[in-house]
């Protein structure tokens, strides 16, 4: 489909690689330099036998990972505390580049199917920061302040803190 307009206000660009990746008052944002290559930060959020060993903040353990890995395709990230509860996170990438940039989404579940509560959006962008690290960038872009204040106190900023010192300690040891 092509999309042409004569109204310069209404000149569209519906390529997602434009997708706002500016703060929002419903985001929440960790920003890191690690100590890898992009690729290799990259590689973790993308192979699921390593992004199993720091994905959950320890004690906690993701046990069961899927992943296509592409714009449309779906994932499931299962979570599982420390007596043993299971919580799954099935998703949709809305907009893969590799090595710079993931967006997802708990809005829809595989196949494009609605998900029963929408809670955020994860954008992850994964820029060279020069001499082989990376500055990582991870935004919760949350439906509503609701949902972001509940985020924030289930402890978004100490659990993904946590998550993203397992993923550098990873990350230095394959590079």
């Amino acid at each position: 489909m092509n999309h042409q307009s004569n109204n310069t206000n209404d000149q569209l660009n519906w390529n997602m690689t434009t997708a706002n990746t500016s703060p929002t008052d419903r985001d929440l944002v960790l920003t890191r330099i690690i100590d890898a290559p992009r690729e290799v930060v990259y590689k973790a959020w993308t192979t699921p036998e390593l992004l199993k060993q720091w994905f959950a903040p320890l004690p906690y353990t993701t046990p069961h990972v899927e992943m296509d890995v592409r714009t449309g395709g779906s994932a499931l990230f299962v979570m599982r505390s420390p007596d043993g509860v299971e919580m799954p996170n099935p998703g949709v990438y809305l907009e893969v580049i590799p090595n710079e940039k993931i967006v997802s989404t708990d809005a829809y579940t595989k196949a494009w199917e609605l998900s029963a509560k929408p809670f955020m959006t994860l954008i992850l962008t994964f820029e060279d920061a020069g001499n082989g690290k990376t500055k990582y960038t991870a935004i919760a872009r949350h439906w509503n302040l609701a949902d972001k204040e509940a985020h924030e106190k289930m402890g978004f900023h100490v659990g993904w803190g946590i998550c993203t010192d397992q993923l550098e300690a990873l990350v230095k040891k394959i590079k």
